[in-house]
């Protein structure tokens, strides 16, 4: 197809996390957060994934870009404006827990936190911008981690669900789109991001992962059924890292081993979420894994009787897999890894570039559940330069957005639900996964460099000027 239909009403827009961006690490009243602990470079997976992690600072041997960001605490009406003029209809973004209860366990929200997001939720109707808000976005409080032992608890739920509930009453009136948890499968790999703590070894990795997941799945659904009391009119979704699983090749063995990989990975948390129930094949996984959830009468009723409005996703490469690889064969990837795929080129970062891998994640998503999708993360990750005239000329940035919104196109027109689109950082934030500024995803540049270096001057891309076109045009221009 040439010429591609999006619905009327669209959301098309961007997406960033508090953590990220923010910066103000000790404004406000905030606590101290996962983020804040999370050193920057290419060192930081490594650093974080290595068992018994101590969740402190040391200054001495790491730069923690996240306290900074790029200075969107103080900035936000600048940034949002700069939003407006691309023509956003909706910008994602998250609150960050400990902004609003800084230790996590308080009985009373910190009123500084709640009025920062006020005047960022206000900045956004004023242009029109539906905010599209992430409760729980990889910053976890710190002190629910250390004191807790973060998601392992069951006590959290408690403290989750109070937090969820201060903020549908609060921002009622300002805020119609929620989703739970980012990425929430995502924590099978790397529990720290997600779950908040560090495994002690890897034999328990899955069993705490797929506790601290069961606690999650039971706050979410309290919450859902929290803001359908106090928000009516609104929708909450879930949230899901989504990659297609492809056999390297038609080996019965190889094809057999990437479709349990895909159920694994892709659907236990999108059954329990959005179905209201553990798959049949969790059970023999859960079995033979040596993982037993410990769960509380009533649990399963809770996640049943309340799933979610919605399925929202990040795609950014899909995972090819054989059942013996050895290191060499290794692909690089977003918090997971499989085989390189020889059909495909990669980003500067390793990332495999798949549109049609998107086309197939969105049928395959419908296809399986039957309620509307939205994309909320999608983008790529490159080195920009400014030129001598101050020009960023991104067209890798532009060809590889192009492709993944055809990509859509098509899947709109082979029957899926597509809410909207929120491209991922679209203005440049600190990487999660390797804590850099020279990870650039945005169609703003951010004057920010790695060595904490730069006056944070935002400038505009030639992607800017792109997706501005794109979406007067509702996807009509690419």
């Amino acid at each position: 197809m040439t010429n591609y239909q999006f619905p009327e009403g669209f959301l098309w827009g961007g997406a960033t996390a508090a953590n990220q961006l923010e910066g103000a690490y000790l404004e406000g009243g905030k606590g101290m957060n996962l983020a804040d602990v999370m050193p920057g470079g290419k060192v930081r997976l490594n650093v974080i994934s290595t068992p018994g992690f101590n969740f402190e600072i040391d200054k001495e041997k790491y730069t923690y870009p996240n306290h900074d960001g790029i200075d969107f605490y103080h900035r936000y009406a600048e940034d949002i404006a700069l939003f407006a003029e691309m023509g956003f209809k909706a910008y994602r973004m998250s609150i960050a827990w400990s902004r609003i209860f800084p230790k996590g366990d308080e009985l009373e929200p910190n009123k500084e936190g709640l009025a920062f997001y006020d005047r960022v939720f206000d900045e956004c109707l004023k242009h029109g911008i539906k905010p599209v808000v992430t409760i729980s976005h990889y910053e976890m409080p710190l002190y629910l981690i250390k004191e807790y032992g973060g998601w392992r608890n069951r006590e959290v739920i408690t403290f989750f669900e109070r937090y969820a509930t201060t903020l549908f009453k609060h921002y009622k009136n300002k805020v119609k789109y929620w989703l739970t948890f980012n990425e929430i499968n995502g924590a099978t790999f790397h529990p720290i991001f997600g779950l908040g703590f560090s495994p002690a070894t890897e034999e328990v990795r899955l069993q705490e992962s797929f506790q601290g997941l069961h606690h999650q799945f039971v706050a979410s659904s309290l919450a859902v059924k929290a803001c359908h009391e106090i928000i009516p009119d609104s929708q909450i979704g879930c949230m899901l890292i989504y990659a297609p699983v492809y056999a390297y090749d038609c080996n019965p063995e190889n094809v057999l081993h990437a479709f349990k990989e895909e159920r694994i990975f892709n659907y236990i948390c999108g059954d329990v979420q959005v179905r209201g129930e553990y798959p049949a094949f969790s059970k023999r996984f859960f079995k033979e894994n040596g993982i037993n959830i410990k769960m509380e009468e009533g649990d399963l009723e809770t996640i049943k009787n309340y799933p979610v409005d919605f399925i929202s996703f990040s795609y950014y490469m899909s995972r090819t897999e054989k059942k013996e690889l050895t290191e060499e064969e290794k692909a690089a990837g977003n918090i997971f890894s499989g085989v390189k795929n020889p059909f495909l080129k990669a980003s500067d970062w390793g990332w495999e570039i798949d549109p049609a891998g998107l086309r197939l994640a969105l049928n395959q998503l419908y296809d399986r559940y039957r309620v509307p999708l939205f994309i909320v993360e999608n983008g790529l990750g490159a080195y920009d330069k400014v030129e001598e005239d101050g020009s960023i000329n991104d067209d890798y940035r532009i060809d590889y957005l192009r492709e993944h919104i055809k990509a859509m196109g098509e899947a709109i027109e082979d029957g899926v639900e597509l809410m909207g689109y929120t491209s991922w950082g679209c203005i440049d934030l600190v990487s999660a996964s390797t804590g850099e500024m020279s990870k650039r995803y945005g169609f703003i540049y951010v004057d920010k460099h790695d060595d904490g270096s730069g006056t944070l001057e935002r400038k505009k891309k030639k992607s800017f000027f792109w997706y501005k076109d794109v979406i007067a045009t509702n996807g009509e221009k690419l």
